[in-house]
């Protein structure tokens, strides 16, 4: 196993910048989730630890060693693509078998590793059928097994669950989840996903336009995103962002003026703003309750999606600029047209600065840790 170290990396094709100054220590063991928008530059970063790019700047350690130079066959490293990339004319057993064939190693010991991957990964009487015969879950397993046997010291994941249908999705989250617990080894994933990054990482590295803009757990990004776009891609469904200006503001408290006039209550530390100060006031769907308290919304549904266990309506809301989203628990009978008063807790609200960076939340016994 191995931690992995970048120290001011960038890459550029020609004057085009795709990754800026990125800074990460990975730790031994760790599984790092790489999320962001397309274009993010994330598969880029993970080409570069692969050794697939070459390193326009700064260093690239994999454990002690500096593998800027070093070819992706010595880097210790194994990935698995989002194409399965398996020899069809070879069964499982000599897709997973080849690479350690090529490398000369003895019979028995290329067997002994191919059976323990297999029987990780539940394969084991898979190994005489073709690609042609399974699944995509199934391949998808095949591709991760030839990994597993070059026993890497760092896994590389290039959205593997990208060509999967919702239900095996689901299925394979937990694989991957179980099989990181069995290794004990290094392992970057990326996805545009960001309920994979929440179900997976130990710690998710969030991506914008070639730079870092934060790195937590899932619930550090969750409850404290340092800014707009971090706060805006991780939750699902997303948060709502009202335009609001602030009235006052205290170490241990703000309040913020909406667009209807209505006062709102935030437990975040505003010191350091003033009144008049443009804010952004930003409340998660689950967050907002039919139970008008401190703070009081009132807006107009315009779509409701019922699905049993949870309703979402879709509110008309001055000062948003699409509808305001309200995850309701249950079926709850309200429908278009239909005149909704919220409420949403002081301490369940967020706040950013008219550069979009996050006011500091206070925390908060019910949150979740």
């Amino acid at each position: 196993m191995a931690d992995v170290k970048l120290t001011g990396v960038g890459k550029s094709f020609g004057d085009a910048r795709i990754l800026q100054d990125v800074n990460l220590d990975i730790r031994d063991g760790e599984f790092i989730v790489f999320v962001g928008p397309s274009g993010c530059g994330k598969s880029t970063l993970l080409r570069l630890i692969a050794g697939l790019e070459d390193i326009t700047a700064g260093e690239l350690r994999i454990g002690v060693r500096l593998v800027n130079d070093v070819p992706p066959a010595e880097r210790g490293i194994a990935m698995v693509f989002q194409s399965y990339a398996l020899y069809p004319h070879m069964n499982l057993y000599d897709n997973m078998a080849f690479g350690l064939q090529l490398n000369k190693m003895p019979k028995d010991e290329v067997d002994r590793l191919v059976q323990h991957a297999a029987k990780i990964l539940g394969i084991q009487h898979l190994l005489d059928r073709k690609p042609k015969d399974l699944s995509g879950g199934q391949r998808q397993r095949v591709a991760i097994g030839r990994a597993i046997v070059r026993k890497p010291d760092v896994f590389l994941f290039d959205e593997p669950l990208s060509n999967l249908d919702t239900a095996l999705r689901v299925r394979m989250r937990y694989e991957f989840a179980k099989l990181h617990k069995d290794l004990k080894t290094t392992m970057i994933y990326v996805t545009h996903d960001q309920v994979e990054a929440m179900t997976l990482a130990d710690r998710i590295v969030v991506l914008s336009a070639g730079k870092i803009e934060q790195v937590g757990s899932p619930l550090d990004l969750y409850n404290h995103p340092d800014n707009l776009f971090v706060a805006g891609f991780i939750g699902s469904p997303g948060m709502n962002f009202i335009e609001a200006e602030l009235v006052s503001g205290s170490a241990t408290e703000a309040t913020v003026r909406l667009k209807d006039g209505a006062l709102i209550r935030c437990t975040v530390a505003a010191q350091n703003a003033k009144a008049g100060d443009k804010v952004t006031l930003g409340i998660r769907p689950e967050h907002i309750t039919r139970t008008p308290g401190v703070n009081r919304l009132v807006a107009q549904v315009t779509f409701v999606e019922s699905l049993g266990s949870v309703t979402y309506a879709y509110c008309a809301f001055d000062g948003v600029q699409e509808d305001l989203t309200c995850e309701l628990v249950g079926v709850v009978p309200v429908s278009d047209g239909d005149t909704l008063e919220l409420g949403v807790e002081p301490d369940r609200c967020y706040l950013f600065d008219a550069a979009g960076k996050a006011f500091k939340r206070l925390p908060v016994a019910q949150e979740a840790t």
